[in-house]
């Protein structure tokens, strides 16, 4: 390679690069040759693996939507165990942390991006549509358990935790919330589902 540096796994140190670009400049910022500046290669190495950089950009992300479903796991793994409101607390902290919200942003700023993950993804932002999902099912396991409300619509709690805790990190300029600043908004959200008062 003309860099002199072998690219032992390409599209993991290319996804990789990319993250750190989209993390630290801001998906304005990234662009192919950003990409394979910050791995540490030529610019042919992406064009050889991917057919464009929307190609390159749709796999990237579903790239960290399969992240999400490994880091994510355990949340299942803790219903029956803890307070329902700490569990929620720790997975909705560790998605945000993530590179979450610069991947939301990334895809509604390239609409050549959004069409190409169409073909895949049919609804929704990937990583906000999954962890929905992810959360539902974790709802949907404390249900089971009596732990919330057997009325409770799993869904809509899902998709109020996400919309209202992103909308905590959605400002990347600033410091990011506490984790009692995302429990208080957690537990106010399921609150009336809880059959624990003191969740």
């Amino acid at each position: 390679m003309p860099t002199g540096i072998a690219l032992r796994d390409v599209r993991r140190q290319l996804f990789d690069a990319a993250e750190r670009v989209l993390l630290r400049d801001g998906p304005s910022a990234l662009t192919s040759r950003a990409v394979t500046t910050e791995a540490g290669c030529a610019k042919g190495v992406l064009h050889r693996h991917f057919p464009d950089f929307d190609g390159f950009l749709a796999e990237f992300v579903l790239d960290r939507v399969h992240r999400l479903d490994e880091q994510t796991a355990s949340l299942s793994d803790s219903a029956g165990t803890g307070t329902v409101s700490d569990n929620l607390t720790r997975a909705l902290t560790a998605l945000f942390e993530s590179a979450a919200v610069a991947i939301v942003a990334l895809v509604t700023s390239r609409d050549g991006l959004r069409a190409r993950l169409r073909e895949t993804w049919p609804v929704g932002v990937p990583v906000l549509t999954e962890a929905a999902i992810l959360i539902a099912e974790y709802l949907a396991l404390e249900r089971d358990r009596g732990r919330i409300a057997a009325d409770a619509d799993v869904d809509t709690l899902a998709a109020m935790l996400i919309g209202s805790v992103h909308l905590l990190y959605a400002d990347r300029d600033s410091t990011p919330p506490d984790s009692e600043t995302v429990r208080k908004i957690v537990t106010r959200i399921i609150i009336t589902d809880l059959r624990n008062p003191h969740p």
